[in-house]
């Protein structure tokens, strides 16, 4: 009797990317101890918190995955990649993304 083998193709993982708008669509600024966004094509301002400003900054450079995001947090600012730190990223990320700031790429 001969046995066969199943054979399941190959499932690709993909990577989810995150992004945000330019600079020109995107406006942030300092005012009284606050980080404020602008988003022009809403034409809604948004208060921010650490890190959102920071995760902003650092998917201006190009969209990124998590793993990207996290390097580019450490080198910018020595954030130090524990548990807590990538808790409050994760949820930070999914605020800005809930809010428009933020998106999939």
């Amino acid at each position: 009797m001969q046995h066969l083998t199943r054979v399941h193709p190959v499932r690709k993982i993909h990577k989810t990317y995150y992004r945000c708008d330019p600079a020109d669509r995107l406006v942030i600024s300092q005012m009284e101890g606050l980080t404020l966004a602008y988003h022009r094509p809403s034409g809604a301002t948004h208060i921010l918190a650490a890190p959102m400003p920071e995760i902003l900054a650092a998917l201006r450079e190009a969209p990124t995955d998590m793993a990207g995001l996290i390097a580019r947090l450490e080198l910018a600012h020595d954030i130090a990649p524990d548990n807590d730190a990538m808790a409050s990223i994760t949820a930070r990320l999914s605020e800005l993304e809930e809010a428009g700031l933020v998106w999939r790429a």
